[in-house]
């Protein structure tokens, strides 16, 4: 297999860091994007070695969502072109939601339209206070759909009912108090945060941690009977 071209993969232990490099279009994703975090969370799930994974960004933003030029390619296809590129877009966020390994993102700059279904989809969030997030795409003319569940599913119907509505830009601390993102950190200690977690996820037992991400998607939601 090829090496990912707009990915950096690194292993530091049993930490795998999984790293979006292209900050020259804001870690924005396209369909070559998506087939190698498809990939990438694949591939490092199944690894026995790996017991957990950073998603990370490199430059100013973390992930300004779909590329425009995708977007604009996306425009010009057919109706089945076009739910065909959907379906590429919710595998990706259901590999890294199924994951195996608990992941983490680490958030060092702004997360915009799919980005946030990035965070989402992640186990834990760790956020600089000056990021900033934004549900952009009624601007556009558009829905967060594919992204819905995911982000739904994070902050609640009810600020999803705001923040997708309005598409206003909102601050890290929202975005804790929402309940997107667990934690804040100062820019200086965001890998000290980041190291802390991944410390406590790698030093639990595999097998219970597997099971326990199970449990939470098999339960959440659910009423509680017998």
């Amino acid at each position: 297999m090829s090496a990912p071209q707009h990915l950096r993969i690194s292993l530091d232990g049993a930490c795998a860091t999984v790293t979006l490099a292209r900050p020259e279009r804001r870690n924005a994703f396209d369909d070559e994007v998506i087939a190698e975090l498809t990939s990438a969370f694949a591939r490092l799930g199944g690894r026995a070695d790996v017991r957990a994974i950073v998603l990370a960004a490199e430059g100013p933003a973390f992930c300004a969502g779909a590329d425009l030029n995708w977007m604009r390619r996306m425009a010009g296809y057919s109706r089945d072109e076009n739910l065909a590129d959907a379906a590429r877009l919710a595998e990706m966020l259901r590999t890294i939601d199924t994951c195996p390994k608990p992941t983490v993102a680490r958030i060092q700059g702004d997360v915009y339209a799919g980005g946030l279904g990035l965070v989402a989809a992640c186990d834990i969030a760790v956020a600089v206070p000056t990021a900033g997030f934004c549900l952009s795409e009624v601007r556009l003319g558009l829905i967060p759909a594919t992204i819905g569940p995911y982000v739904i599913r994070a902050i609640g119907a009810r600020a999803a009912r705001r923040y997708f509505l309005t598409a206003e830009r909102f601050d890290a601390t929202e975005a804790w108090r929402i309940g997107l993102v667990h934690a804040i950190a100062a820019a200086d200690a965001l890998d000290a945060q980041v190291r802390g977690l991944v410390h406590a996820l790698t030093g639990a037992g595999p097998a219970a941690v597997r099971a326990c991400k199970a449990l939470v998607r098999e339960l959440a939601g659910r009423p509680i009977d017998d």
